[in-house]
């Protein structure tokens, strides 16, 4: 289930458990209206949690390794590539 259907169920079931005063024997539109309610929530979380886990990648790059008066690469290693934040330098006069 998309995000977009996990919405759709939300407002679904808003509309039936808030805004419909109907009157149905044996069904009662209230409940089912929470009951969409919790399955769209419940799909939303599952859906971002899904989504979230994906984006967790690991950048690399393979780079050639050119030997000594070679133009051809004798072997590739792996490069990882990583940031480090430097402070600001002090202010003059500090």
């Amino acid at each position: 289930m998309g995000i977009g259907a996990s919405i759709f169920l939300l407002a679904v079931g808003a509309i039936l458990a808030f805004a419909v005063n109907a009157h149905i024997s044996g069904l009662d539109i209230n409940i089912i209206g929470w009951i969409l309610m919790a399955c769209g929530l419940v799909g939303l979380i599952i859906t971002l949690w899904y989504w979230n886990s994906r984006r967790r990648t690991v950048v690399t790059r393979r780079t050639q390794v050119p030997t000594a008066g070679t133009a051809y690469p004798a072997e590739r290693a792996e490069y990882h590539e990583t940031r480090q934040d430097v402070p600001p330098p002090p202010p003059p006069g500090y």
